[in-house]
């Protein structure tokens, strides 16, 4: 495989059987599994960098030069002293972001750099149903937590949430970038429900401490333990579900 098909795949640009071979060769080897993870998580974090630059007004100067109108007139020696010091700062700027890039991708947190779209999206899809909302309930959790450890490849364990006014309503086995993931829904007295959504990776035994983001209204709390991120989901205030967070972590962390 090529340098060059592992970034058309990373961007998203093969389809068919150039697809289907490049993600057969990423399951066979490892190295070159987490070679692709890398290269991701820098684009997510360019995209994160630069994306809002897109809805930022273009200079006047800009525009003036681009329509031809731009002053010619010779500058003065204090403006070319003034643009060569900009210049300086714009290059210790690139140089800088150059190191925050490797950070970020050096980040664990970053080797699940979908983990919070993609439990928001799951919260989303579930929360809503009335008649299936969870694969297995939780009369039967431990067989959900016991089938959920042995697809995710470790020990999976459904947080008791009663002291924070949320009863555990079951779970269910969804799809994840690092394989087989998992979800467990839980409801209040008044129907309120949150999710926590978990998945695994063996390549990555890096923690992270929490990070929050918001998909279309729903807030997440996600971190990363051991290799297993966590992202808990619901449609509450940031304090509150930071509080009911905490509680999940210290369950898992005794």
């Amino acid at each position: 495989m090529s340098d060059s098909d592992l970034c058309a795949y990373v961007d998203g640009r093969l389809d068919g059987d150039r697809l289907a071979a490049v993600e057969a060769g990423l399951q066979a080897d490892q190295a070159l599994r987490g070679r692709a993870q890398d290269w991701r998580a820098q684009t997510e974090a360019l995209r994160c960098l630069y994306d809002p630059i897109l809805d930022e007004p273009i200079p006047q100067r800009l525009l003036l030069a681009a329509a031809g109108e731009a002053d010619r007139r010779p500058r003065p020696a204090n403006t070319w002293r003034w643009a060569a010091a900009v210049a300086w700062l714009a290059l210790g700027g690139v140089i800088g972001y150059g190191s925050r890039v490797y950070q970020v991708a050096a980040d664990p947190v970053m080797q699940h750099a979908n983990l919070p779209r993609q439990a928001a999206i799951a919260h989303a899809v579930y929360v809503p149903e009335v008649r299936h909302p969870v694969e297995v309930g939780a009369e039967q959790q431990a067989h959900l937590t016991g089938w959920l450890s042995k697809r995710l490849g470790t020990a999976v364990t459904a947080p008791q949430l009663e002291t924070e006014g949320y009863r555990l309503m079951g779970g269910r086995l969804l799809p994840s970038d690092a394989g087989p993931g998992a979800q467990f829904m839980y409801q209040d007295e008044g129907g309120q429900r949150l999710t926590l959504y978990l998945n695994h990776d063996r390549s990555d035994t890096g923690d992270t401490a929490f990070r929050y983001a918001e998909e279309q209204g729903i807030g997440v709390f996600y971190w990363v333990d051991g290799g297993t991120g966590y992202a808990l989901s619901a449609n509450l205030p940031r304090d509150r579900l930071l509080a009911i967070a905490n509680r999940v972590y210290q369950q898992l962390n005794p």
